[in-house]
């Protein structure tokens, strides 16, 4: 560190003592650490206990970036607490359930109060001040209640607040801005426009009426103590995506990160071409280290998980003083109305206009699989010996793909029979005969699968044509897998060498690492879910019909979300995929809304 910048800090560091601050920053200097050190720690845990900001410092000990003079960067919020808190967490937990993530589940509920800005380490004790005082000038004018009015749009469901109590907060933030520049130096923008509290953003259009059904649900003159919440964030991670890890990982190699369950990585999509299949690369928020880690060993979390609450001021005339001015920073915010976590690749769907294209999804089961009319011995009955394939009957398929890893990996991974192998040309016959023109074929990995697809399009006679995009996400619930393990599907070079035109290029929804045995019914519903939608996405805005070969239970798990539709109760989808035969189509009649989606 430079002589200058010691001398800043010391300077800090007396001027602080006089305050509060001695309690924290005195215990970090007795250690050694730096003052500038110290300072950083305690940013980042919120100044809550100088116990807290060491357990920090002992965590970041490798951390490559620790001494670097990046500052944390803040915004304030105005939150709802109360009866209207608990409703407004119901609609949440609703919204998502019923129309999957939006925009709005990233955060939670709030009302903006200033754009995020920078404030140096040294100079946050002074914010904290600068709330105290914004909110003491505006607490004897601060409306009682704050009236919210619904608006709707075909994008946008929310509350705005109207011009009178509107002019009030808007007065605090701007005095709230003039403080921060005057005590911390910190140049903040205060909200000038509508304020508004949003209930849900960018989603499907079909979901407009559902969620403004459930938004009339939450009553505005529920009783609420509104909170005005100072938060913090690493601004280095802004855009980069956020994974919440799930399960403890070792590191085998010295370039991967250490895992415990709870933490938080950072994840940049740009630079993931170097991970091989199954990894990602990410910096850990616990450690600052970077590194590669196992993507199914983590979930997505949302934009908020990661920041950190500082100091609160609520508006209360009934409250005093000391209760008041600087409560009590409660760590990270709780996950309740954002738990779940979303998909992979919502990057790419961020970036489509809001514009409406007809569409058309067929949705085909693969065809008869060698393994349900020879039972599970069938691998037995036609190996050699020598461990080569003989065709033991006319059902048997004729010849197997090569696998580099042998004839073992059919067992788990069958192929079709040569009767699965009649049906899917049958399906892509009839499908001929109708005059469908097809613009894209997605298939789940299964080999029967990319089989079917295969002769349905030979049948249309496009097999030269059209690419074969394997998705992973639309395979069958791993609870209905026999295996323990995810099963060692083909590989794209294997599948290329066995004459199927697969596509190189295509970057799934779902990587295959992240089917996990253990999978619940509703990951399995929300996986497919995620999938289709990002099938849409990637599809050209034309009226052709986009071709998906799955398994039964797409039939029904991989169409209802396109319409809008709630999954089945588990027990009636479980009845309802034993009725459908191989080969079975579905086209669900649906206007496709293409929607920047985040679900």
């Amino acid at each position: 560190m430079a002589a200058g910048e010691t001398q800043l800090y010391a300077k800090v560091s007396n001027k602080l003592k006089g305050r509060s601050t001695p309690s924290l920053l005195d215990p970090l200097l007795a250690m050694g650490v730096p003052a500038h050190t110290a300072l950083k720690a305690l940013a980042a845990t919120g100044r809550r206990t100088a116990e807290e900001a060491a357990e920090w410092l002992r965590c970041h000990g490798n951390d490559p970036s620790l001494d670097d003079p990046i500052p944390q960067e803040y915004a304030l919020f105005l939150c709802p607490t109360g009866p209207l808190l608990e409703r407004l967490q119901e609609f949440w937990r609703e919204s998502r359930r019923q129309c999957a993530k939006n925009r709005a589940h990233e955060v939670f509920p709030h009302v903006t109060l200033c754009d995020f800005f920078t404030c140096e380490d040294q100079k946050v004790e002074c914010l904290y001040e600068a709330l105290k005082r914004a909110g003491d000038r505006t607490l004897r004018s601060f409306p009682t209640s704050v009236p919210l009015a619904l608006h709707s749009s075909i994008s946008y469901l929310g509350f705005f607040i109207n011009d009178g109590p509107a002019d009030i907060i808007r007065e605090f933030a701007m005095a709230f801005a003039t403080e921060a520049s005057v005590l911390a130096d910190c140049s903040v923008k205060a909200c000038t426009k509508q304020l508004h509290l949003t209930l849900a953003h960018k989603f499907y259009p079909h979901h407009q009426r559902t969620l403004e059904e459930l938004a009339r649900a939450i009553h505005p003159s529920h009783s609420c103590q509104w909170t005005a919440a100072l938060y913090s964030r690493d601004m280095r991670f802004v855009h980069y995506q956020t994974l919440k890890v799930l399960f403890q990982y070792k590191p085998q190699n010295v370039d991967e990160l250490m895992l415990s369950p709870g933490d938080y990585i950072f994840v940049d999509p740009t630079q993931q071409e170097e991970a091989s299949e199954g990894w990602a690369i990410g910096t850990s928020q616990r450690t600052g280290c970077r590194g590669f880690l196992p993507e199914n060993y983590t979930e997505r979390a949302c934009e908020s998980d990661t920041w950190v609450k500082h100091r609160t001021y609520t508006f209360s005339l009934a409250m005093d003083g000391n209760s008041r001015k600087d409560g009590d920073a409660n760590g990270r915010l709780s996950g309740d109305f954002h738990s779940s976590p979303a998909p992979r690749g919502v990057s790419s769907a961020l970036a489509l206009q809001a514009m409406i294209s007809r569409r058309s999804v067929l949705v085909v089961r693969h065809g008869e699989r060698v393994d349900q009319i020879f039972g599970k011995s069938w691998l037995q009955q036609c190996t050699t010996a020598d461990g080569k394939y003989h065709r033991p009957d006319l059902n048997f398929p004729r010849s197997l793909p090569r696998r580099s890893s042998g004839i073992k990996d059919f067992e788990n991974d069958p192929p079709l029979s040569s009767c699965g192998i009649f049906q899917s040309r049958l399906a892509g016959g009839a499908l001929m005969d109708s005059g469908v023109r097809l613009t894209a074929v997605f298939t789940s990995p299964a080999l029967r699968c990319v089989q079917t697809a295969k002769h349905i399009l030979e049948e249309l006679k496009l097999e030269k044509k059209m690419k074969i995009r394997v998705e992973p996400g639309i395979f069958e619930w791993m609870k209905w897998e026999a295996s323990k393990s995810t099963p060692a599907f083909m590989t794209r070079q294997e599948l290329k060498e066995a004459s199927f035109n697969v596509d190189p290029d295509y970057r799934p929804a779902f990587p295959l690492c992240s089917l996990l045995p253990a999978e619940s019914y509703e990951e399995y519903v929300n996986r497919c879910a995620v999938s289709m939608h990002q099938i849409l996405s990637a599809c050209p805005q034309d009226a052709g019909i986009i071709l998906i070969v799955s398994h039964g239970s797409a039939l029904d798990s991989c169409t209802r979300p396109l319409l809008g539709l709630p999954p089945r109760d588990c027990g009636d989808f479980a009845q309802l995929v034993r009725k459908d035969p191989h080969a079975s189509e579905k086209v669900p009649p649906l206007l496709c809304r293409e929607q920047p989606w985040l679900g």
